[in-house]
């Protein structure tokens, strides 16, 4: 992807109005491209479409293959003649400011399960599984969880999946793929590039160990010898246990990191770039014993290193490739980073903790791409209402602002994003409505409430589109 300073917003597709419990690839995705390009956006990140876990986390699945069908447009499904508008009438949602996980979990699969019923372009569907064939295992592996009473896989007594099961998941994979080019193609159109978002690590509970269980550290009944997880930082004074087993990298190197290759190829199909969650992990990771009660028994062991950068390198080609290179970070880290040649992330929020932090928007280097916070902060209103008066205006006159409103600030801490050496800057889309920390997605360490913030259609119309564009034009993004 061709490199020149822009500017971009980070919105998960499950946060965008929709009318039905979730954000989707309906008529909003395509209002918010177009507010997007007259803001002066050039590209928009979202965060993992994989299908969420029991917390709705996009960062455990049952697949890093899988493809949330909560995204689909309902309206399109109609359209198709796959639903009626009468079934889709009692999908509406009640609160358009949170994602109904509940609702969702009890009556979308089934509508959809319906839609699937009555797809009939068999021949497109077995040409789509044959072109992805870890979109089509998933699909077995939800076949096989529900002919198995739902059990992990370890458990599992039939191999044999339910028909029906493994049919509407490849229906569902089928159709996401179609809502979705037609949505990129329309951003493109537009000027606008999208960036997906790859966690390192699969769940244990998953399509991918349970049919490559070579390529990960496994005890002999399938329980992991180690789980991944960070050691204590600004975020928990436990550290955090994320429970994901852990690669067997002597395995994945004698085999050329083919999952790896076959996990780019798949999300450059979808994105336009990619977000390497947990860059760190593949020069040193954190091994956990499984039992332990928390993280701060773990141990740091060496990665794949430079063999696994190279692989993906030559995988991902002219794609853009982000590194999450946040935390506590090696030497050893900075110099894969350095080889990788992949733009590392600056964030605002973690800017002013100590002398010379590199999260200081004058020391941004070019290649990278700085953020005024993460899926995993406060929004930006949020970071300095929290603040000491002092800090609060220290921070302030730093970005040039020598008032105490909390919106001016947060439109100085913005300009001076803008201003900086960064290639790309990136802003949360609650930012852009200067919203709270009840609006934030995610608090790390803790399991419930997170993932499921949205804007309203009126929120999203309201967003200042000749502003940001002017700072766009100002600052040459």
């Amino acid at each position: 992807m061709e490199k020149k300073r822009a500017a971009g917003v980070l919105a998960p597709i499950f946060a965008l109005p929709s009318g039905y419990s979730s954000g989707s690839f309906g008529r909003y995705a395509y209002e918010f491209i177009d507010i997007l390009k007259a803001g002066g956006f050039s590209y928009w990140q979202v965060l993992p479409f994989t299908l969420p876990d029991c917390f709705h986390s996009p960062y455990a699945s049952s697949s890093s293959f899988s493809l949330n069908p909560y995204f689909l447009d309902l309206e399109d499904l109609v359209e198709r003649g796959l639903l009626t508008q009468s079934e889709i009438a009692s999908a509406k949602e009640h609160t358009p400011t949170s994602c109904e996980y509940e609702r969702l979990a009890e009556e979308r699969l089934s509508l959809l399960t319906l839609a699937a019923d009555r797809f009939d372009e068999s021949a497109r569907l077995e040409e789509f599984l044959s072109l992805h064939p870890y979109i089509e295992e998933y699909c077995r592996f939800e076949g096989l969880k529900a002919a198995n009473g739902g059990v992990p896989w370890q458990q599992f007594e039939t191999d044999i999946p339910d028909s029906r099961v493994y049919h509407t998941y490849a229906v569902l994979s089928y159709l996401f793929y179609e809502q979705w080019s037609a949505l990129h193609a329309y951003a493109n159109e537009r000027g606008i590039s999208l960036i997906g978002d790859l966690p390192i690590y699969v769940s244990l509970d998953s399509a991918d160990v349970f049919f490559h269980p070579e390529f990960f550290a496994l005890n002999e009944d399938g329980s992991p010898r180690g789980v991944a997880g960070v050691p204590p930082d600004y975020f928990s004074a436990d550290g955090q246990k994320w429970g994901n087993p852990l690669y067997n990298w002597d395995k994945m190197k004698e085999d050329g990191f083919s999952f790896w290759r076959v996990r780019i190829r798949h999300m450059l199909s979808l994105f336009d770039g990619v977000r390497l969650d947990h860059f760190r992990g593949f020069d040193t990771y954190f091994d956990i014993p499984a039992d332990a009660p928390n993280a701060r028994d773990g141990v740091w062991r060496e990665g794949a290193r430079f063999a696994i950068i190279d692989a993906l390198r030559e995988e991902a080609g002219e794609g853009l490739l982000i590194a999450e290179d946040l935390g506590e970070l090696f030497p050893s880290v900075e110099e894969l980073l350095s080889y990788s040649g992949f733009p590392g992330m600056r964030v605002f929020a973690f800017a002013f903790d100590g002398d010379n932090s590199p999260h200081r928007p004058d020391l941004y280097p070019q290649n990278a791409v700085a953020y005024s916070g993460t899926h995993d902060n406060d929004t930006l209103m949020g970071f300095f209402s929290k603040l000491s008066d002092e800090k609060r205006a220290w921070i302030f006159r730093y970005c040039g602002y020598e008032g105490w409103d909390l919106r001016e600030g947060c439109l100085a801490a913005m300009k001076t994003l803008y201003a900086s050496a960064a290639d790309l800057v990136v802003f949360p889309v609650q930012d852009l409505l200067f919203l709270g920390s009840d609006a934030r997605f995610n608090t790390p360490g803790t399991a419930e409430g997170n993932w499921c913030f949205r804007i309203t259609e009126e929120q999203m119309r309201s967003i200042d589109k000749e502003f940001f564009a002017s700072l766009s034009a100002q600052y040459q993004r």
